[in-house]
């Protein structure tokens, strides 16, 4: 199954101004349970179809009733696609983080003492997020490097702590896209001595940092999450190109290295990594070393306005997003 929050268009594509709406994508349309269950009495209308997060904690029994509805929902509940405006399927309470999880990535990224050893750990928020189709705005003030990762995000749906790694999977409801919006020139710090650090608190964590999307698709379609081919295009240009079988550390254990720091709980997303083909890559000054892979195209700088990013990861889709340049930026005024 397929989830999606969203807000129906009228006929120029503009948002009505009606609350998100949880929603199931089936091929080119949504269906709306709340209106395929408008003319049921209330105590017949599950609570678990009130907002994404509610729908995740449902677990088993959000998604049968959720067949039920998909099953018999009237036209009057179907929306197309191209007729709605899609939404981040979830609003996260947290958005934990691992980076340095492709070994090729390593490779081609400066050397920090612990890259490849342990996962890197630092947090986004749900104040980072971009809808699918939403914007990704260049802040100059910010960075003037600013790159973006395509990642496998896993969408936790049973509450645990200190979980084991042979039982991490079941932890989990869904997967979907995230892209890693970093700003590079925060990122790496060198001391003195000529060792590098990361900065991963002001180079991750900003406003739209974090588009998500498009949908969220449950564990049962995904089948091993260790197996999903992923890619990243700019501007039509394939610049990563990888398997989540290169990944160091496993979804498992991701789940079981965070749950020893948080008790996870319905709607935390943990976000796993990128591999090799960054911006990064490309820039000498920050220690990038380019490898080339068979039809990879190497990038010649970093992200800014008017680009158009495309994150695909298999079985889940294509969460598309553009680039922007932040008001006022142009005249420097801010």
């Amino acid at each position: 199954m397929k989830l999606v929050t969203f807000r129906p268009t009228n006929e120029g594509g503009v948002a009505d101004h009606a609350p998100d709406r949880l929603g199931f994508l089936v091929d080119d349309r949504v269906v709306d349970p709340l209106a395929a269950l408008a003319g049921a009495a209330k105590e017949a209308r599950p609570g678990c179809f009130a907002d994404a997060i509610a729908f995740i904690a449902a677990g088993a029994e959000g998604l049968a009733a959720a067949r039920e509805v998909v099953a018999m929902a009237p036209a009057t509940a179907w929306h197309p696609l191209a007729g709605v405006r899609l939404r981040a399927p979830m609003r996260p309470s947290t958005i934990l983080c691992a980076g340095s999880n492709y070994r090729a990535h390593n490779r081609e990224k400066a050397d920090s003492p612990s890259s490849g050893k342990e996962p890197e750990f630092f947090v986004k928020t749900a104040d980072c997020l971009v809808d699918p189709g939403g914007d990704i705005v260049h802040d100059p003030l910010l960075t003037h490097k600013l790159d973006c990762e395509t990642e496998l995000a896993i969408v936790i749906g049973k509450p645990g702590r200190h979980i084991p790694v042979e039982r991490a999977l079941d932890h989990v409801f869904g997967f979907t896209i995230v892209n890693d919006v970093t700003a590079r020139d925060r990122q790496v710090r060198r001391t003195k001595e000529g060792v590098v650090w990361y900065d991963l608190g002001r180079a991750k964590a900003f406003d739209t940092s974090a588009p998500l999307g498009p949908c969220i698709v449950t564990a049962d379609e995904i089948g091993d999450p260790q197996r999903l081919d992923l890619e990243t295009r700019i501007n039509g240009e394939l610049r990563q190109s990888a398997n989540t079988a290169e990944m160091i550390w496993s979804c498992a254990q991701l789940i079981a290295v965070f749950s020893t720091n948080f008790t996870l709980k319905p709607g935390i997303v943990i976000i796993t990594g990128t591999p090799a083909g960054t911006a990064w890559s490309a820039d000498v000054e920050l220690g990038g070393r380019f490898e080339p892979r068979p039809g990879l195209v190497a990038a010649t700088r970093y992200c800014e306005p008017g680009d158009a990013i495309e994150s695909r990861i298999e079985r889940i889709g294509v969460l598309r997003n553009r680039v922007v340049a932040a008001p006022g930026a142009s005249q420097g005024v801010r």
